[in-house]
Formats: structure tokens, sequence, C-alpha cells
């Protein structure tokens, strides 16, 4: 019990400082949003997409057109559709496919509201790689990051070996990352419209990881994680008094 006590504690603590994070990117993308509304990065902007030409190769052309394919709204699609019917028949976990449903779904949705907010244009409009519509923040960066980003947290989760895990993680971290700059390489964004998916994207996955992680504990724990957070508490207050009272009390 006393364990299952502690165990409910940290999951508190962890809880506690998601949410915190959450709030700080949330601030830090209104702030970012700010300074795109009153043009205020456009020489970062200028900058970042001046470097990414001096790049350009034929080479990089075909990576890069293929690696941005992979954050499209058909792709993430029919990857998605993969995930939830694995975690569904083959893992038999319920609540990771409610939650994948609302992370990736979700996703759309919210880009799609932000768009409509911010009304920024592209740098260029392209149809064969997806640039149209409004451009901040970035679909494919806010998409990929969400979607590829579950697949971590499931990859973490999952039984397989250390290695693998970490193996895997950087993979698709480093998946995400070539996604989001291609978009900048190709012209189909700013910058910034990359920083503010990336954000926006990790808000929204952090907090549904959250949710669902708390879920899972509730389900299958008779602890409350609240009454395991104040415990908790109280014992680090006690001790933090008794400590301050020897102190005194001390020559």
């Amino acid at each position: 019990m006393e364990a299952d006590i502690k165990k409910a504690g940290f999951l508190s603590i962890v809880l506690i400082i998601g949410l915190r994070i959450a709030l700080l990117l949330i601030w830090l993308f209104s702030q970012l949003a700010e300074n795109v509304l009153e043009d205020r990065l456009e020489r970062f902007d200028s900058s970042a997409i001046g470097f990414f030409e001096t790049l350009q190769t034929s080479t990089l052309d075909v990576m890069y057109t293929s690696v941005t394919h992979m954050g499209s709204v058909w792709f993430v699609a029919c990857l998605s559709a993969a995930v939830i019917l694995f975690l569904w028949f083959k893992a038999r976990d319920k609540w990771a496919t409610l939650f994948f449903i609302i992370a990736v779904g979700g996703t759309g949705a919210l880009t799609w509201l932000l768009k409509q907010i911010y009304e920024r244009g592209r740098p260029s409009i392209n149809e064969a790689i997806d640039a149209i519509g409004f451009s901040f923040p970035s679909g494919h960066s806010m998409g990929s990051l969400v979607f590829y980003g579950f697949l971590i947290y499931l990859v973490i989760r999952s039984r397989q070996n250390k290695v693998i895990k970490i193996s895997l993680s950087i993979v698709l971290g480093l998946l995400v990352l070539l996604i989001g700059t291609s978009r900048i390489y190709l012209g189909a964004h700013f910058p910034s419209d990359i920083i503010a998916g990336y954000i926006a994207g990790t808000i929204w996955l952090t907090l549904c990881i959250l949710v669902l992680e708390w879920i899972r504990w509730q389900r299958s724990s008779q602890i409350h994680l609240g009454h395991a957070l104040q415990n908790i508490f109280f014992s680090s207050y006690g001790l933090f008094r008794h400590q301050d009272d020897k102190a005194i009390h001390e020559p």
C-alpha cells in the first residue's frame, strides 16, 4: 500500500509539472503569435529562409519532397488507421485507442481553428506539396509532432528493451524535425509557422497524455491521486517543520 501511495504521489507530481509546462507553452505560443501579427519576426523568418535556400540541391529537393508527404493529412490518416487497428485488436488497449483518436483528430480541428484566427498568408502556394490555405501555425509540424509524438509515447510504454525504445524514439523525433524543416526548405511555411506548430502540438499532446495517464491510474488503483499528493505534501511539510524545530533548539 505504501508503495502504491508513493507511486500515486509521483504520478500526481508529474501531472502537475505537465500542466505547468502546458501553461508555459500556451503563454509562449501567445507571445509568438503576437510577434507574428505585429511583423516582429520578419527578419528572423527571412534569415532562416535564406539559410535554407543556400542548402538547395537536387538531392535535398527529392529528399525533402518525400519527407514532407510523411506529414501530410492523407499519409497521417492512413497510418493512423493502422495504429488504431493495432491498438484495438492487437494491443487491446481501448483507452490508448480513444486518446490516440482524440489526439490526432483534435489536432486537425485545432490547426484549422488557429489558422482561421490568425489568417497568415504563406511564402508561396504549391498544391503539389499541400502548401495551400493559411500558414500559421504549420499543420504539418503540429500534426507530425502529435502523431509521431504519440507513437513515441506508445513505444516508451511498450515492453520492448531500452535500446529499441531509445532507437525508435530518436528516429521518430528526427522525422518530426525533418518534416518541419522540409516545409521551410520547400517554401511552404515561414520558420515561425513551424515553431508555432511544434509548440501547439506539444501542448495538445501533453494534455492528451496527461489525461490518459490519469485515467489509467484511476482505473488500476484504489488510491486517489489527489489523496496521495496530499499525503506526500503534508509528510514533506512535517519533515521540514521537524528539521526547522531541531535547528532552532540545537545550541
